[in-house]
């Protein structure tokens, strides 16, 4: 095996290094920080209802029997 597919071995062992200046942040509020907003609340409402009004409005562009969810 080459070097290149060594170079870590000195480290892979040693325990993960504890932060000196802020204590960890606890795993709940970590995830908190990545979870998905609305942050267009209500746009999807208005999506659906403009698609419907098109439905309504203009029913022979879509074949029979199709609906919109």
């Amino acid at each position: 095996m080459s070097d290149f597919e060594h170079r870590y071995d000195d480290i892979i062992g040693l325990p993960h290094p504890d932060p000196q200046r802020h204590p960890r942040m606890a795993a709940l509020d970590r995830a908190a920080q990545f979870a998905p907003f609305a942050a267009l609340t209500g746009f999807g409402a208005a999506i659906e209802k403009a698609a419907r009004q098109h439905l309504d409005e203009q029913p022979s562009m879509y074949a029979p029997g199709e609906e919109f969810p």
